[in-house]
């Protein structure tokens, strides 16, 4: 087997750990928690479905949203999940996940890990109309999974719908429709209870 494939099916193995790490989130059925790995393919299809809805649809590029969702969550698997409302595991997560990041893509043919290193960084920054977008939806997940399962993870950490706005206001700066959805999620939360 030649060394690039042979590195590209190692780093396709590598990958596969994510399968084993559980998130806080629980299933919209609330049979069980969720995996990282099902967070980023649910994130793919809801970026496919609300590109609809973005405003500035000429300076986006699908594709690259998402390349940048399906990479972005890899470092999980040496990093672990940082619940987005952990405050004091926030404050080392883009460190923790840069290392995490470097050794993974590492991994791969040098050009190709450039690359992917990079797309994980432009996501993580959101900075750009791309990396904008693929984290508005991105969030928005955790927030539509909690309000249509029994919001045990949020119950369980006291979240009220402020820490929500709070924590997620990154957010306003994605597609209106993305906004508008997290304001009717949350009202949604309060109302069924999933909200401390």
């Amino acid at each position: 087997m030649e060394k690039r494939l042979k590195q590209q099916i190692e780093f396709i193995l590598e990958a596969d750990k994510l399968k084993q790490v559980i998130r806080r989130n629980w299933l919209a059925d609330d049979s069980r928690k969720e995996n990282t790995a099902e967070h980023t393919w649910h994130s793919i299809l809801a970026a496919m479905l609300f590109f609809e809805y973005a405003e500035n649809k000429e300076e986006l590029d699908l594709l690259h949203i998402i390349r940048m969702i399906t990479l972005h969550d890899l470092v999980e698997i040496e990093a672990g999940d940082t619940f987005i409302f952990d405050k004091i595991a926030n404050r080392d997560k883009f460190n923790r996940e840069n290392v995490a990041a470097k050794k993974l893509f590492q991994m791969l043919p040098y050009n190709q890990g450039k690359e992917y290193y990079e797309l994980w960084l432009e996501f993580e920054k959101e900075e750009t109309p791309n990396a904008i977008f693929a984290a508005a939806v991105d969030k928005i997940m955790p927030v539509l999974l909690n309000t249509y399962s029994k919001g045990t993870s949020w119950r369980e950490a006291g979240i009220t719908g402020e820490r929500v706005y709070e924590t997620l206001h990154s957010i306003e700066k994605g597609p209106a429709k993305i906004r508008e959805l997290l304001s009717e999620l949350v009202d949604k939360a309060r109302e069924k209870g999933n909200l401390a």
